[in-house]
């Protein structure tokens, strides 16, 4: 085998949110670098998609809700040892601070910042992540390194769990369990495409990062193979900031 420190060959990777997007790409990518992957998320058909786009052997998937307790109850019992845990699972919804309503909050909240918590307890307690393991949580540059209207909610979400992350880090350093975070700027997903910014505003927007585009999810899933990978088994605690140059104006 030709040696490449980046490999995950024989890594099993624990993959949330991976049904499109930055889960997907990251999934698809892990695979290509030889984890064997377990992949969640709340719709079947899409994460079925991912599945089908794995390659090599020894993958599994399982639906499930990260904001229902005996969901995550049963798939963190279904998990073998693993090596590494990608947190991806997220939400966003765009609202002036005056237009907050609390079920938004909460709802945002509970799925960007509380499950992720929740999960990575379950994790240590249920002894399924091993010493030497990498767990990487997907943040932003929003509510870290920058600001914007409307994304308060959001902001908030990410910022607490990169603070999360970096506590998390001193705490496992004994157990030899590495944490980090990517903070990635605006990527081409659905999240954003899907949502009530026209493209001509993302055009725009686009226009604001010194690359003259915004991120792909592969551009992500690189980053993260980076982080679980024995390439970067010295780093712990900090935050990759992947944004095309944007937080340089």
């Amino acid at each position: 085998m030709t040696y490449n420190p980046y490999s995950l060959h024989q890594k099993k990777i624990f993959i949330t949110g991976a049904s499109s997007g930055i889960g997907r790409a990251t999934a698809i990518e892990c695979s290509k670098s030889g984890a064997s992957v377990i992949i969640t998320a709340r719709n079947k058909e899409r994460l079925e998609e991912t599945f089908s786009m794995l390659e090599g052997e020894g993958h599994v998937q399982q639906i499930a809700d990260l904001t229902i307790s005996n969901e995550v109850t049963k798939l963190i019992g279904s998990l073998p040892e693993i090596d590494g845990f990608v947190c991806n699972a997220g939400i966003t919804k765009i609202l002036p601070v005056s237009g907050i309503k609390e079920k938004d909050l909460n709802k945002t909240l509970q799925i960007n910042t509380v499950a992720p918590i929740l999960l990575t307890r379950h994790l240590l307690k249920g002894k399924k992540i091993k010493r030497g393991s990498s767990i990487v949580y997907l943040s932003s540059i929003a509510g870290v390194y920058n600001s914007s209207p409307g994304n308060a909610m959001y902001s908030a979400s990410k910022g607490a769990i990169n603070a999360f992350m970096k506590n998390a880090a001193l705490e496992f350093a004994s157990k030899g369990i590495r944490c980090n975070s990517v903070n990635p700027g605006m990527v081409r997903t659905a999240m954003i495409e899907n949502g009530k910014i026209s493209e001509e505003q993302l055009k725009t927007h686009e226009e604001k990062y010194p690359l003259k585009r915004f991120g792909q999810p592969e551009d992500i899933a690189y980053a993260i193979i980076y982080l679980l990978s024995e390439a970067s088994s010295w780093m712990t605690g900090t935050s990759l900031l992947i944004d095309g140059g944007f937080t340089l104006n």
